[in-house]
């Protein structure tokens, strides 16, 4: 009875398949850096897509593609917003060292990506 039980229990467990695991979307770097607090923090006035407790001071941060002509000029914004706009709200996360050029570069390919 106990091989019988054995040789079940093995037959069965060749049998069992693995399943592969499931297609979790991995954050990208700039995603990442965006809802970090102490890099990025874009939530704290943005909206943005799985964000949580995001502020409303700023634009909400979708359909990006259609508010700038380009990634750069999305770029030059993070970079430095006051160039545009001497009294916005927005830290000159470039001029003011906050993100590193390639962090803004990362921030800058999650952005425009969003739908």
């Amino acid at each position: 009875m106990r091989l019988f039980l054995l040789l079940s229990f093995f037959g069965l467990a060749s049998c069992v398949t693995k399943t592969p695991p499931s297609e979790h979307k991995i954050p990208m770097p700039g995603k990442q850096l965006a809802f970090t607090r102490s890099k990025g923090n874009c939530l704290a006035c943005h909206v943005i897509e799985d964000g949580e407790s995001p502020g409303n001071f700023g634009p909400p941060l979708k359909a990006i593609q259609k508010k700038f002509k380009s990634k750069q000029q999305l770029r030059q914004q993070i970079w430095n917003a006051t160039q545009f706009n001497p009294n916005t709200s927005m830290p000159p996360f470039g001029r003011n060292k906050i993100l590193t050029e390639q962090e803004i570069d990362k921030v800058v390919d999650y952005i425009w990506q969003l739908p």
